[in-house]
């Protein structure tokens, strides 16, 4: 038996080896048998219809096999779905769209596939939505061939006049796909702000962000009789069967998803995008395996973004400090194909105490292709406004920043007036600034210097939800003594193989390196999406509670006896001539969890140098405390807090993605000219995790942390830029025309 306890402990990811040696096969690195290749043929227009497809020459040129298009590629079983209505919340009585909405959500979509643009059918018509829209695919034997033929093909158009500026069309938003953040108004927050002591209201603006992962969106699939094998990159394997299934009218067990390995997402292969779906039009149509890989800057306009954002705050306060009045409301781009809304006042809602909230999140709907999930959605926009207009409050209050979050402190959701399942926010605080050495920050702007650099501190606070969907699991001990266990999730980077054997392990008390856990395949156990931070909490449920019940089952076997010290389990499956002992289990939300809000915490605490002649801002170091209940690998857990912080610097100072309103087209759409962050933009970041114990959140006790790591790191940095040079940046990214 085993009693070191494994989780929390710092290990290695099993999977590391795999990757760095070459052994982890990534989707479009599946090479079957007579593969061919498809590339795929970009509206260039943002608005209009599609006059003529000349593919007479491609059809003629080496090599090539199929030219598909809406003229001559069979229809889909997929019909647009009528638009949903949005919900009102009032007077406080709404829901967040907390864990068990989103759970339901995520059951939902597993169930009836999850299409990227609903009302976009591929190959269904001949309108054009916005520039980029995948209106034809070439198939060929090699990918060369297929990318001279995809040239040849010449394409019409009935241009129509776009829209392309958000900001102009401002007047037209609606409140289309805001059900997980629906308008909210708890008492009379107009009047509190006309009357209040302090105020304060002002715009903020955030660009255009693309996911970017390394791994390119590719697929490999093999379209066989009326069965389908699909290598996808994917975060959402049983979303994407379902939408196959659906789509081409087979049955849902004759499509097999495989994602073992994902080399980033983001958010960005959360859905089934339409790229999936040619493919395995092609495979049907030319009855051979396809491979379809989408180069970079086709990924800026077929794969989503975080839309753009302009944001209005207003807050109020008395002279103490106390909020009276909270206002956040604003636009996000949207379309006609999708019904994605970048739900930016999430936070707003819950994170201080305020008896006066209103809160809207619009969509204005553009010629631009579709927005989608990117990490921390919601959070990582709306907290840059939200705790910038913290941070401009706290000037004209002169209260310290901190002190001000923590006179408005929420002792309960503010919105719903449930309990928290936990919180440690003035925990996060104290160790934070502790570590960070608040206490010398002199508040004055330009007040501190480094030699002729000016010097700034600023802090923010960092907020994610705590969701949990529904998960099964199946466990094995076999009578060798190992232990597989086996569930449909993702493995993207983040840790999941390594933490749910740690989690396997101490659970039935057998050595770490006795469990083997597999996952990336529809043919496994039902899992959720990896996407709002709810993979931990439940896949690590649904693994907790399987292995609970296989060790019932052992303990039964062995006469209702836990083993004696130096017997084993392989031994006692011996003993009674059994090869092996199953369990399977579906674990799904207790309606108990459901009485508590549940959120990780944080706290950002930045410092920066600015030159004051030439504007450049550098970062010197970070500090960060999160509370997100129980460390499953202390390891893996700081590397996510780490990428997460890593990716909001990027979004504070670096990243943009430039819309060209007169054509309806990105324009920087490579990494030469999409800055991310490297290794010498990133300072030394400190990482505190603060002990947190939530008995009521799930029952492992843990909560996400995917995406906390990026939220309020933003504001953060642009309140030490403010502290610095005593100008407020409120429209992202801070670059050097801005702080000059």
């Amino acid at each position: 038996m085993n009693d070191i306890p494994m989780i929390g402990e710092g290990r290695d990811r099993i999977d590391g080896r795999s990757k760095v040696t070459g052994g982890a096969r990534y989707a479009a690195e599946h090479n079957l048998d007579k593969i061919v290749h498809a590339v795929v043929i970009s509206a260039t227009i943002p608005a209009g219809r599609i006059k003529s497809i000349d593919a007479a020459a491609a059809k003629k040129a080496p090599g090539v096999l199929a030219v598909l298009s809406h003229l001559n590629a069979p229809k889909l079983n997929l019909t647009p779905p009528p638009a949903p209505k949005a919900q009102t919340e009032t007077q406080g009585k709404g829901k967040e769209g907390g864990g068990q909405q989103q759970a339901q959500q995520q059951q939902q979509q597993q169930q009836q596939g999850n299409f990227a643009e609903p009302k976009l059918i591929p190959f269904a018509t001949d309108q054009i939505q916005y520039l980029g829209q995948q209106i034809a695919v070439v198939v060929a034997e090699t990918l060369e061939q297929a990318t001279h033929a995809a040239t040849l093909v010449k394409v019409t158009y009935d241009e129509m006049p776009a829209r392309t500026d958000m900001r102009a069309l401002r007047g037209e938003a609606t409140d289309k796909g805001s059900t997980q953040a629906p308008p909210a108004n708890k008492g009379d927050a107009d009047a509190a702000l006309a009357s209040a002591a302090v105020k304060v209201d002002q715009t903020y603006t955030t660009p255009y962000h693309h996911h970017n992962p390394m791994e390119a969106h590719s697929v490999v699939v093999h379209f066989d009789g009326d069965k389908i094998t699909l290598h996808d990159s994917s975060q959402n394997i049983f979303a994407s069967r379902a939408t196959l299934a659906k789509a081409f009218s087979v049955p849902r067990e004759n499509v097999r998803v495989l994602s073992p390995f994902v080399g980033g997402a983001f958010g960005s292969k959360g859905s089934t995008w339409p790229h999936v779906l040619l493919a395995t039009i092609a495979s049907k149509e030319v009855k051979r395996p396809v491979k379809l890989w989408l180069p970079r800057k086709q990924l800026f306009f077929t794969n989503g973004h975080r839309p753009e954002t302009e944001q209005r705050v207003a807050l109020g306060a008395n002279a103490d400090g106390k909020l009276v009045a909270v206002i956040h409301e604003g636009v996000s781009q949207g379309n006609r194909v999708s019904d994605y809304n970048e739900r930016f006042t999430r936070p707003t809602r819950m994170l201080y105490a305020c008896d006066n909230i209103r809160v809207a999140n619009k969509i204005v709907e553009l010629n631009v292709s579709s927005g989608t999930y990117m990490r921390a959605p919601g959070e990582s926009p709306g907290l840059f406004a939200f705790e910038s207009a913290m941070d401009e409050l706290a000037y004209a209050l002169k209260i310290d920043p901190i002190r001000l979050r923590v006179i408005n402190h929420a002792d309960e959701d503010p919105i719903e007036h449930k309990p928290w399942s936990s919180k440690s926010l003035k925990q996060c605080y104290e160790q934070g600034a502790a570590r960070f050495g608040w206490s010398r920050r002199t508040p004055e702007p330009r007040s501190m210097r480094d030699g002729r650099l000016l010097i700034g501190m600023g802090m923010a606070t960092a907020t994610y939800p705590a969701h949990r969907s529904p998960a099964s699991a199946r466990a094995k001990m076999n009578d060798d003594g190992n232990v597989v266990v086996a569930i449909g999730t993702h493995e993207m980077g983040m840790g999941t193989a390594t933490v749910m054997q740690q989690l396997a392990a101490e659970t039935l008390g057998v050595p770490y390196e006795r469990v083997r856990f597999e996952y990336g395949d529809t043919t496994l156990p039902q899992a959720p999406i990896s996407a709002g931070s709810m993979t931990a909490a439940s896949v690590g449920t649904a693994v907790y509670q399987v292995m609970k019940e296989l060790k019932r089952k052992l303990v039964e076997l062995n006469g209702g006896q836990e083993l004696a010290s130096g017997d084993s389990y392989g031994a006692l499956l011996h003993r009674h001539y059994l090869p092996s002992v199953e369990a399977q289990v579906d674990a799904k939300p207790d309606p108990e969890e459901a009485k508590y809000a549940s959120h990780a915490f944080g706290a950002q605490f930045a410092e920066v140098s600015v030159d004051p002649d030439l504007g450049l801002v550098r970062m010197r170091r970070m500090v960060s405390a999160f509370a997100a209940g129980r460390v499953l690998n202390a390891k893996t857990a700081r590397s996510q807090y780490l990428g997460g912080i890593v990716q909001g610097i990027g979004m504070a100072l670096l990243e943009q993605t430039h819309l060209d309103k007169r054509i309806g087209s990105f324009t920087n759409v490579n990494f030469g000219e999409y800055l991310v962050p490297v290794n010498a933009d990133i300072p030394p970041i400190d990482v505190i995790m603060v002990e947190e114990e939530d008995p009521h959140v799930n029952p492992i006790g843990a909560k996400g942390i995917g995406e906390i790591g990026i939220t309020g790191v933003a504001p953060a940095i642009a309140n030490a830029v403010f502290h610095a040079t005593g100008k407020r940046v409120r429209d992202l990214p801070i670059t050097i025309e801005k702080v000059l």
